[in-house]
């Protein structure tokens, strides 16, 4: 097999989310195995394989974009191969086949082999637990499930990965110590919905179980836990968070709402009342808290009335990290029949107004943070005696950073403890103690 692909390069393009990328480790990793070079480089490449996302109007666009760019590439004799995977694919296939028949196959979502076979490659099934680590080695995703039983009435989501499936725990346990064995220090736990991990397999949630193996391992210092549901959420998981050093003091909860005829609407299970509890419950077992969540501005008939209720839970709960998307209408979920009644113009608005709100809680948090010692784990490097990293209470590229200078050589990868003596909106600055 490598004699015959071993001058063969292949540049993999992952959008989207870090689920993809996971899922873009591992066939990386199948490329490695079968003697292929993996390039960053489109224009050098034999093979492009563009691992689209299907979320959103603009992942679409940027996906569409991807594979248009990478046809001119093949058209002018660049390339030979142009192989398209990942949501976009896996919700649209018959269309894209219609409209860019230039590509040489569509598959799937995790149509591992699909992919192999279209560039002449072999499946490695016995070693479909290793992947090509793309994120600094100190750091690594780790998928728990796939798929969301959830009936979000504006997601599209169980449309393309279809329903829950849940790793078992032997199996996250073994890609957990491949991962820590490969460097990583601190391992970030994802799903489409993490809290409902175990129930297909197991007949029981069983996040707090597999967070308290996952501490045993040797080698990994921060575990961090995103994607958590808030209807029927396991409180039993705070306990473990509180009690196990390991695990970062860190909560990503997407809200997404608060008024009660909107979060009806959009199904999510919760109401108003039952989201402040939940809260307060979080923030009273874990003092040292730092919760995410994420909200959609624009959702279907969303009045100024609710809006401004959505302004009021922003400036009540004071979150610590907050991002903010605005309503697509997406074809065949629930919401789609809704129609789209409010101008992009107006949800662009409404998003910059709750971005603006949660720009000075950032500032007025960080700013109580000056004159304390704070652990960070070091990123990278970004110019002499100047370094950046993050606290437990930040995951990667969505959250704040500390900017730390040091005239001692600082590495990447390793912790140390710093002074916060400024702070800036999103970020803190400091020196090494």
């Amino acid at each position: 097999m490598h004699t015959k692909n071993g001058h063969k390069k292949v540049n993999l393009v992952s959008l989207g989310c870090s689920k993809n990328l996971v899922d873009s480790e591992i066939l990386l990793r199948q490329f490695q195995l079968n003697g292929l070079e993996i390039i960053d480089n489109s224009r050098k490449a034999d093979y492009i394989v563009i691992n689209t996302c299907g979320f959103i109007n603009d992942a679409k666009d940027e996906s569409i974009s991807a594979i248009l760019e990478a046809i001119d590439l093949k058209k002018s004799g660049k390339v030979k191969k142009v192989v398209v995977m990942g949501c976009l694919s896996e919700r649209y296939k018959s269309e894209l086949i219609e409209e860019i028949p230039e590509v040489d196959a569509y598959f799937g979502v995790t149509d591992y082999k699909g992919v192999l076979t279209e560039l002449g490659l072999d499946l490695k099934k016995e070693l479909l637990g290793e992947r090509l680590i793309t994120t600094p080695k100190h750091f690594a995703y780790l998928k728990i499930s796939e798929g969301c039983d959830n009936p979000c009435s504006f997601c599209a989501i169980p449309l393309i990965r279809g329903k829950h499936q849940s790793k078992p725990i032997e199996q996250i346990l073994s890609e957990a110590k491949y991962l820590a064995d490969k460097g990583a220090k601190e391992i970030i736990l994802i799903a489409q919905d993490s809290t409902y991990y175990g129930l297909d397999i197991y007949g029981s949630r069983e996040l707090a179980r597999l967070l308290k193996e996952l501490t045993r391992i040797n080698g990994i210092e921060w575990i961090r836990l995103l994607y958590t549901f808030p209807a029927k959420f396991p409180e039993e998981i705070l306990d473990v968070i509180a009690e196990e050093e390991k695990i970062c003091k860190y909560i990503d909860i997407p809200f997404q709402h608060i008024s009660n005829k909107i979060l009806k609407s959009m199904q999510r299970g919760i109401s108003k009342r039952r989201t402040y509890e939940l809260i307060d419950l979080i923030r009273n077992k874990i003092p040292a808290v730092a919760i995410r969540t994420t909200l959609i501005v624009g959702y279907p008939e969303e009045s100024d009335e609710e809006f401004q209720e959505l302004i009021n839970f922003v400036r009540e709960v004071k979150f610590d990290r907050l991002g903010v998307f605005t309503y697509s209408q997406e074809e065949n979920t629930k919401a789609y029949e809704l129609g789209d009644s409010i101008p992009q113009k107006v949800k662009d608005e409404r998003k910059k107004e709750i971005l603006r709100i949660q720009q000075e809680i950032s500032h007025q948090k960080n700013l109580e943070k000056i004159g304390r010692r704070i652990k960070v784990l070091i990123d990278e490097k970004v110019e002499e005696n100047v370094y950046l990293g993050r606290t437990q209470w930040d995951a990667p590229e969505v959250d704040n950073s500390v900017i730390v200078n040091s005239r001692n050589i600082i590495e990447p990868g390793k912790f140390y403890e710093v002074e916060i003596d400024d702070a800036f909106e999103f970020d803190l600055v400091g020196q090494l103690t």
